[in-house]
């Protein structure tokens, strides 16, 4: 029993002490971040923040959810983007995520005394059972349990319910109507008699919820959102019908082809449906009808950088490199030399497999990783290109980069060296290797200590 008490008490300290990563994965799509920045900057304006400071992260995953977790990020799920009939119903999400930024709440940053109550009632349950009461020891873990569990709940229904009314109020800075907000909220609680939530909760208590009920949520914002001088006014029209293309995209990238092809059949002929499409076609591996959805947009709007980045992307992915070439070029031209777009173009240049293109990619890699460092893709392509120069120190220093950033901390460490080995000491790409050498190593010596603590 004893042995058992203080094992119990080891695995729950160390679950609590535990800062969970997000798991899901990042999806980058040059489109859709600007889209979304042009979505959030006025509320984030209107909260005070410097939207040069600020960013929205895509996670790819089916849920209804955003959220935030540290620092100026908002994560919105892809499930999310699906789920809105509007680009404002997603701008009343953000507006309540950036109240948390504001208001100082993250997942599981602050837990209202939680963590305090649950390791109390831990460590005095395990003392109990060690000292030979195991019943009156249960009892303990149990009591407290409830506690924590309760304080915490309350705790985050006061936070949610508080960045409810600071969104509402940055939607109002920003001078964009709340009738998204609201008509999201009634679309959750719609969800949740649609799933049989409230048939199988009949007596669903309030208080057991980690946010407010969202008929609740609805009630105390409307009044507020109804006075407001923009109540009345249309979204955006422009913001949203970039919002119906990207949401297309996003689907026919996302979601199955089959489901793809029946929300968007091929009579439509619209710019939505050709996007969604051309995705479906894409994954189903029918590279003919992918280009023929492709020829049709850029046929609308030749000058469209987007349109030209996926019909030069589906041309590099169907074996044709060279082919790809020209429309990401103009695509790279005309986005002003946006990284993603032109990391895609560097990976065509090195994929024609002519030495006479590798000049160019250093070029357009180097510039690309300059402008946006938090890319993996683009560190590989740019290693790739030094490693066929014969460049070996800095093929390691973007070996280094990418896996500092993929979370690889021994890759990074020995790749980190190496680069240092072969870089003029002082230089700035030597000072940089230095820097993930360092983190890494720390990173590495931290999870050693934590072993030892486990284990000890």
């Amino acid at each position: 029993m004893k042995r058992f008490a203080t094992l119990l008490a080891l695995i729950c300290l160390s679950c609590f002490a535990a800062n969970p990563a997000i798991a899901q994965s990042i999806l980058r799509d040059a489109e859709t971040e600007a889209l979304l920045t042009d979505m959030a900057r006025p509320l984030f304006v209107a909260a005070g923040l410097s939207p040069g400071s600020t960013r929205i992260v895509l996670v790819n995953d089916p849920s209804i959810n955003a959220f935030v977790a540290g620092g100026q990020i908002v994560y919105i799920h892809t499930g999310l983007l699906d789920a809105a009939d509007t680009a404002n119903e997603v701008q009343g999400v953000l507006a309540h995520e950036i109240g948390h930024i504001i208001g100082g709440h993250a997942v599981f940053q602050n837990d209202g005394g939680y963590g305090t109550i649950s390791i109390l009632s831990l460590l005095l349950g395990a003392a109990a059972m060690a000292a030979g009461s195991p019943e009156a020891g249960t009892g303990i873990l149990m009591m407290g349990q409830r506690a924590a569990i309760g304080k915490y709940l309350a705790f985050s229904r006061a936070q949610e319910s508080s960045a409810d009314a600071a969104g509402a109020r940055y939607l109002k800075g920003a001078g964009i109507t709340g009738q998204g907000m609201l008509s999201f909220f009634n679309k959750l609680t719609a969800q949740m008699h649609r799933y049989g939530y409230y048939t199988t909760n009949p007596e669903l208590d309030p208080f057991a919820l980690t946010h407010p009920l969202s008929a609740d949520r609805v009630e105390n914002l409307k009044a507020d959102l109804q006075r407001d001088p923009s109540w009345g006014k249309p979204s955006d029209p422009a913001i949203e019908g970039r919002f119906k293309r990207v949401q297309a995209k996003l689907r026919g990238f996302v979601n199955e082809p089959k489901v793809t092809l029946r929300r968007y059949p091929p009579g439509d002929q619209s710019v939505s449906a050709h996007y969604a499409r051309a995705y479906a076609y894409h994954k189903s591996g029918y590279p003919e009808q992918a280009a023929a959805e492709t020829t049709a947009l850029v046929k609308i709007a030749p000058e469209d950088p987007y349109f030209l980045e996926l019909e030069g992307q589906i041309l590099l992915e169907s074996g044709k490199p060279r082919d790809a070439l020209v429309p990401l070029r103009e695509a790279t031209r005309r986005s002003q030399n946006q990284p993603l777009i032109a990391a895609t173009f560097g990976h065509a240049l090195i994929a024609t497999d002519d030495k006479a293109n590798l000049a160019e990619a250093e070029v357009i890699l180097r510039q690309a990783v300059a402008r946006d460092r938090d890319n993996p893709f683009a560190w590989m392509q740019l290693g790739t290109v030094y490693e066929r120069k014969g460049d070996e120190p800095r093929t390691a220093l973007a070996t280094a980069e990418r896996a500092h950033l993929t979370g690889d901390k021994r890759v990074a460490l020995m790749s980190a060296r190496a680069a240092m080995s072969g870089l003029a000491q002082g230089s700035s790409d030597w000072i940089r290797a230095q820097d993930i050498m360092m983190v890494a190593q720390t990173a590495l010596e931290e999870e050693k200590r934590k072993k030892k603590r486990i284990s000890g």
